[in-house]
């Protein structure tokens, strides 16, 4: 029961987390890449959530001298939400952890999450899968 009610939160978090009826959620921002970057971040971390990963995309290219726009992926969960997900079926582990790209784009930062109800469909469909499965006898 607290699994099933642990997998529910999972989804209710990706579910407010974007619109309806997209795959790819983007918010312009006023900020730059590195300050919308470390709001992310604090708010990701007040809300009790893990950040595995801040990954400065626009530096590794420099590193092979490439050019790239300024750009940031965050990576991050909530390891007591997304274990009840991963148990139930392991391919969620391939929606999960969540990830955030900032990126600069005409003189714009934009923010965009893959979601939408696209994304919570198939982690709904992978969960019900591992539950049923573990409910009858074959997890």
């Amino acid at each position: 029961m607290i699994r099933k009610t642990l997998f529910s939160a999972t989804l209710a978090i990706l579910a407010l987390a974007a619109p309806a009826l997209a795959e790819v959620v983007t918010k312009s921002t006023d900020s730059t890449v590195c300050d919308a970057m470390n709001a992310l971040e604090t708010a990701v971390t007040d809300a009790g959530a893990t950040v595995f990963a801040r990954v400065d995309r626009a530096t590794g290219a420099a590193s092979v001298d490439m050019e790239l726009i300024p750009m940031e992926l965050l990576i991050f969960g909530n390891p007591q939400l997304a274990t009840p997900a991963l148990q139930a079926d392991p391919l969620t582990g391939l929606y999960l952890p969540l990830k955030v790209l900032v990126y600069e784009q005409d003189g714009q930062t934009l923010d965009c999450l893959r979601g939408g109800r696209g994304h919570v469909r198939r982690l709904e469909h992978l969960g019900r899968r591992g539950i049923r499965r573990e409910n009858d006898g074959h997890a």
